[in-house]
């Protein structure tokens, strides 16, 4: 898992007055809106006796209440009262929560787990064509038992559809009984890496859509898909030319081995809500069938190398996400896991954030992370 990256934390409908509780990357956070709307994002556990804020409240002023002693704490994560020392209280420099950035997008609230300058942060992956007119929208939501790496790397794995799902490798297409996957120009940016693929696709099993599409016989298909960061994907369908099926999911690690996604898919076609449960089905469909081959992969957590695994031509958008990886891991972003579980019962921990750059006085210990030499020794021996 990964610090210094944008994570989905909440559907925007789901945060109102009352605190929010949220677990990532192995840790607890509360979300809550201030009176203004504006949603904050606070490490959970309160500095005085390590109560949790999200049994907490939300009070008039915009802070929240620990519902242990009734400390107070504002959006920003700073200490603005202590009632057992009365209302003139000098409030001590170490009284403070780590707060994290916040963005609203999407109908998602986005939280930026890390402590990089604004500047310096990778960006959310867009939507481009949010907000125009003619596309319809559904949300998913899903929570599986699987290493969030494992579930990005099945989305870029070109070669696993005509074995695990039912309806997206025609068999009536030319040789498609032999249909080999061709090798795959990588398209890479800064944050990630994608491609496109032409498949033989059956025609779409959805009567209304399969007559949108005009088709009813098996086709070649355009198709694409990549990551951006280490834990969004996008997929993109054109079952016909002119009919777009954009699909955004964000897959945020509660922890080492357990996966919450969202998966929001757009549409340039039947795009009133009407239609929306026929397109989460078959979204659905799809989504249990990488679900239960997922739950069986071993080891569970994706290997440190790829020797421990069996590549092919195939696999080169893997590969490609395997080197990001290393490389955020380079940077000493890869929060050291082992130490975590071999200490959360003694040691609470706290995700960096922005302001530990710019004060002292941590309460909380920062999450151990594994050092830039040790990821680049680890690489090192790798490559040997």
């Amino acid at each position: 898992m990964f610090i210094n990256f944008w994570y989905f934390a909440e559907e925007s409908k789901n945060v109102g007055e009352e605190p929010f509780h949220v677990k990532m990357l192995g840790q607890d956070f509360v979300l809550f809106r201030d009176k203004a709307g504006k949603v904050h994002c606070l490490s959970n556990v309160c500095v005085h006796r390590g109560a949790s804020l999200a049994h907490g409240k939300v009070k008039d002023d915009g802070t929240i209440e620990c519902p242990y002693h009734g400390w107070r704490f504002n959006g920003e994560g700073a200490c603005t009262k202590i009632p057992s020392l009365g209302p003139d209280a000098n409030i001590p420099n170490r009284a403070k929560v780590d707060s994290y950035p916040t963005q609203e997008k999407f109908g998602l609230i986005f939280a930026f787990l890390g402590d990089l300058p604004e500047d310096e942060r990778p960006p959310i992956m867009d939507i481009p064509e949010w907000g125009e007119e003619g596309w319809g929208k559904t949300y998913q939501r899903f929570e599986w038992d699987f290493d969030y790496k494992r579930s990005i790397e099945n989305g870029l794995d070109a070669a696993h559809n005509e074995f695990v799902h039912t309806t997206h490798i025609a068999d009536d297409v030319d040789d498609s009984e032999n249909y080999i996957v061709p090798d795959l120009k990588l398209e890479t940016h800064e944050w990630g890496t994608g491609f496109w693929n032409e498949v033989p696709g059956p025609p779409l099993p959805d009567q209304k859509m399969r007559e949108e599409s005009g088709r009813t016989e098996s086709a070649i298909v355009r198709v694409g898909t990549g990551h951006h960061g280490c834990s969004s994907l996008w997929t993109f369908i054109y079952p016909v030319p002119q009919m777009k099926i954009h699909q955004y999911m964000w897959e945020t690690p509660i922890d080492e081995g357990r996966t919450k996604l969202v998966l929001l898919n757009m549409r340039n076609f039947m795009p009133d809500e009407q239609f929306d449960d026929g397109i989460k089905e078959r979204n659905a469909f799809v989504a249990y069938q990488d679900r239960d081959v997922l739950l069986k992969v071993r080891p569970v957590i994706t290997p440190e190398t790829n020797i421990k695994e069996t590549f092919v031509l195939a696999d080169k958008p893997i590969a490609k996400y395997r080197e990001f990886v290393k490389e955020w891991e380079a940077r000493g972003w890869r929060i050291d896991s082992e130490t975590v579980n071999a200490t959360q019962h003694k040691t609470a921990y706290a995700i960096p954030s922005p302001a530990r750059r710019e004060s002292k006085g941590w309460v909380l210990d920062p999450v151990p992370l594994i050092s830039k030499e040790a990821a680049k020794e680890k690489m090192a021996a790798a490559a040997e």
